[in-house]
């Protein structure tokens, strides 16, 4: 085995960790097959005790990042297979933060399919797994806010935010900001952004635009990482509920246009293509066959409509 294969198989779950926001899911899922079944092929090689727990961590991070590759792109049986092994080679390994990420992302699975309540108890079940502290921790207390706030839970969702942003605002980034399992500040803002829309409170507005700022100054759609197609949404959401239409159908129809809504999501910019046919706005139909094209991706087959 050796230190220097070990090593080059984490560099490269990093790596592919920090491209997650910004690229398709499909591209990077072709990576992880490769990474992972180069795992498998060395768990019969020859290793120290050491170097196996670091390569059953390793496997179970590849294994867990295809696992939400395959919820992006809506194929669950094979995401509950990858979960299942990430679950068990974090069990082998004693190593509690991937065993809580599988949780949380069982957790965010099944939140788009619309079992709220299921989703509030798999989050919770990732905090207690959790080490304190970790991002694994705090992702899953952002769960938990997002199913309440699905819930109606109002004051359980607040309470849910406030967690969130105490712990982010102590966490400092280790392998760079926009590695998928490494939280940072910027993402408990596009989390507080679409907790808060779903609860219905006016000041998501105000979140969803400062995420925007930060991550898409320009206007070249090739370069927003996911979040900004979320805000958007979430913008979108917020200006229906101000009643400022025209806002709200333009925020969405970025959002849609923008080519970064993943296969999964696409029930939320649904909501809001719903929400404004439901007002028989004349930007109704523009926004249907925005949405219509969206399906039409790589991918993106097999929608509700």
């Amino acid at each position: 085995m050796g230190k220097e294969t070990l090593g080059r198989l984490e560099h490269a779950f990093d790596e592919l960790a920090m491209k997650y926001p910004v690229s398709p899911p499909q591209d990077l899922l072709e990576r992880v097959r490769k990474h992972s079944a180069y795992v498998s092929h060395l768990m019969d090689a020859r290793m120290t005790l050491a170097e196996q727990r670091r390569l059953y961590v390793v496997g179970g991070w590849f294994q867990l990042l295809g696992a939400t590759l395959h919820i992006d792109l809506n194929q669950e049986h094979a995401a509950t297979a990858r979960l299942q092994t990430a679950a068990t080679l974090a069990q082998h390994a004693d190593h509690r933060e991937i065993e809580a990420w599988c949780y949380e992302t069982d957790a965010w699975r099944v939140l788009t399919a619309g079992d709220y309540s299921r989703a509030l108890e798999l989050a919770q079940i990732a905090q207690e797994l959790a080490p304190a502290g970790t991002s694994a921790a705090i992702q899953a207390t952002a769960q938990e806010g997002r199913a309440r706030a699905r819930l109606g839970e109002g004051s359980e969702t607040y309470a849910a935010i406030d967690r969130v942003q105490r712990m982010s605002a102590a966490m400092v980034p280790r392998k760079g900001t926009e590695h998928h399992y490494q939280y940072d500040p910027g993402k408990a803002l596009a989390y507080t952004a679409t907790t808060l829309a779903w609860v219905g409170d006016p000041a998501a507005e105000d979140y969803a635009r400062q995420v925007i700022a930060r991550l898409a100054p320009a206007d070249d759609v090739e370069k927003w990482p996911r979040r900004v197609a979320s805000a958007n949404i979430d913008l979108a959401l917020a200006l229906l509920g101000g009643d400022r239409l025209d806002e709200a159908c333009n925020a969405a129809q970025r959002a849609i246009l923008s080519g970064r809504i993943v296969p999964s999501n696409h029930w939320r910019a649904l909501e809001v293509v719903r929400a404004v046919e439901r007002r028989q706005l004349p930007e109704a139909s523009h926004l249907r066959e925005a949405y219509q094209g969206l399906k039409a991706l790589p991918g993106g087959s097999g929608e509700a409509s």
